[in-house]
């Protein structure tokens, strides 16, 4: 007789509930609901982890500021005033363009951080990868703009901080992104089971 394959189940299996072997496999319980993400999904779900990067970096930022004393920046909003060739203006009158470039550029670089999450590349190794694009983002509109200077220029404390809040940015848009899109993983079934072959 031909051979056929049985299972045997080390103990009660949630998909043989009175004589029903199957179930709708939307409903496992098993089931990573990331599996079926669309890239528009992947998308809006990275911009959410931008923003909260984005959040996380603003927070150490004022927390560093109210112990150094340190000034805001408002290299963002000159930068974003030369990218849509508005005329120069004083500080105190680019407060909107600032934090539309604080956080507009950090949110829209999140759905990059997601698409590495999506592909595999996640973690603290993606992550690290996710921060050098961030700076390199930065330091090249800053410097194809003629705004800011390239960052070897700059005195050492102004290095460590940029390079502490960039890695504050990236590592927290890490974690929400491998959190929302990461890639899913084959998730190890409650009751495992046992096959063997019976010839009849």
């Amino acid at each position: 007789m031909d051979a056929i394959l049985v299972a045997e189940h080390e103990g009660p299996d949630p998909f043989l509930d009175r004589g029903q072997v199957h179930r709708d496999p939307r409903r496992d319980p098993r089931r990573d609901p990331r599996r079926d993400m669309g890239p528009g999904e992947v998308i809006a779900r990275g911009l959410l982890a931008g923003a909260v990067g984005v959040a996380a970096m603003t927070v150490a930022e004022k927390l560093e500021q109210a112990l150094t004393g340190r000034p805001n920046s408002y290299v963002p909003a000159h930068t974003l005033e030369r990218l849509l060739g508005l005329p120069a203006r004083p500080d105190d009158e680019r407060l909107g363009l600032n934090w539309a470039m604080h956080w507009g550029q950090g949110i829209a670089l999140g759905a990059v951080r997601a698409g590495m999450a999506r592909r595999g590349i996640a973690g603290p190794v993606g992550s690290f990868m996710f921060l050098n694009l961030r700076l390199i983002n930065d330091q090249t509109l800053e410097n194809a703009t003629r705004v800011g200077a390239p960052p070897w220029t700059w005195p050492i404390d102004e290095q460590v901080v940029d390079l502490l809040h960039k890695a504050v940015y990236a590592f927290a848009t890490g974690m929400a992104a491998d959190l929302l899109v990461g890639r899913p993983g084959r998730r190890r079934a409650r009751h495992g089971a046992r096959y063997y072959r019976r010839e009849d």
